[in-house]
């Protein structure tokens, strides 16, 4: 009798820059057989990885592999949420902000090995009105960002950052009411975040104390900021610091509903949509089963932190002089 456990590894061929031929072989090369009965599939639309982890479901799978970037992540984990069956993280795109918040490898056959080490936790998932989510949401400028990215024929890091900075030059923030169980803020922000994970991505922590274990979103508002700010932002953004910022609000909260003056694009998970004027978000705590790394998890501390810690130091008391 075959004990092994089922997995199904869902590749989107197009996420990122790289070539994802490969992938079937690293697989076949990586994956204890003596654990695992493994089958492959190739996404051939979007919505097609929710399809195929649905049916993995249905067909008793102990795991989804989703091999891609956040988008095709968040396809699998759409389908995962409040099931049995454990989501595996591959990260293969372009941003891979969920794996890096979970210190997954950002390389496919390390991934893989950590997947054979059999670790499991639950994990908390969020919603969007009727949208989930798993690392990020938000409106504003990250997500008007996403929609031109979205647009755009070259991907990685390069292309967002020219899409960033020319869009930068022209958009106008907006006025928002932002409404809890606890307070009533209207603002006019530049971003409005809101985080299950601490970053978009590429290790830019837009809400970088975030856990996806305590039942909150960690919600990071932007004022609008002068050019003379982005630098020092940018800094922030990159160095765990920006919820310290003179410009920023940052709360916890387990929902909320963010009121616009009319419907507009918002992101999910890094992914630009329609969304109406006003938008509820909330927390569903211990949603998702979520493989990790042996060793891994949240907030595990790197070699980088004290540079992190010392710079921060530095831009802090550089501020403090030029009284900005």
């Amino acid at each position: 009798m075959d004990t092994r456990k089922k997995l199904l590894a869902v590749i989107n061929p197009i996420s990122g820059t790289a070539n994802k031929q490969y992938i079937p072989e690293t697989i076949t090369e990586v994956m204890d057989e003596s654990k695992w009965d493994m089958m492959i599939r190739f996404t051939q639309r979007p919505g097609h990885a929710t399809d195929l982890a649905k049916q993995a479901i249905k067909q008793g799978y102990y795991g989804v592999l989703a091999i891609g970037g956040d988008g095709t992540i968040n396809e699998v984990a759409a389908a995962l949420r409040d099931s049995d069956t454990a989501l595996g993280i591959i990260p293969n795109g372009s941003g891979n902000g969920l794996a890096r918040h979970l210190n997954i490898p950002i390389d496919v056959k390390r991934a893989l090995e950590e997947i054979n080490n059999d670790r499991i936790e639950q994990f908390d998932y969020c919603m969007a009105n009727q949208h989930p989510f798993f690392c990020t949401c938000g409106v504003g400028f990250d997500a008007h960002v996403s929609a031109k990215f979205a647009e755009s024929k070259k991907r990685g890091p390069m292309s967002y950052l020219k899409n960033t900075l020319v869009e930068y030059l022209r958009y106008r923030s907006e006025e928002y009411s932002i409404e809890t169980a606890d307070q009533v803020l209207t603002e006019r922000a530049f971003v409005i975040a809101c985080g299950n994970a601490s970053q978009y991505g590429n290790n830019a922590f837009i809400t970088p104390n975030a856990s996806m274990q305590d039942g909150l979103i960690d919600v990071t508002l932007i004022q609008p900021f002068t050019p003379l700010d982005t630098a020092v932002l940018g800094i922030l953004l990159f160095t765990k610091h920006i919820d310290q910022d003179t410009n920023i609000q940052s709360f916890r909260t387990p929902s909320l509903t963010i009121h616009r003056p009319k419907a507009g694009v918002m992101h999910i998970d890094g992914e630009p949509m329609m969304m109406e004027a006003d938008i509820e978000v909330k927390c569903i705590h211990n949603g998702i089963k979520i493989f990790l790394p042996k060793d891994g998890g949240e907030n595990k501390k790197t070699f980088i932190t004290p540079i992190e810690e010392g710079f921060w130091n530095f831009v802090t008391t550089v501020r403090s002089e030029l009284n900005i």
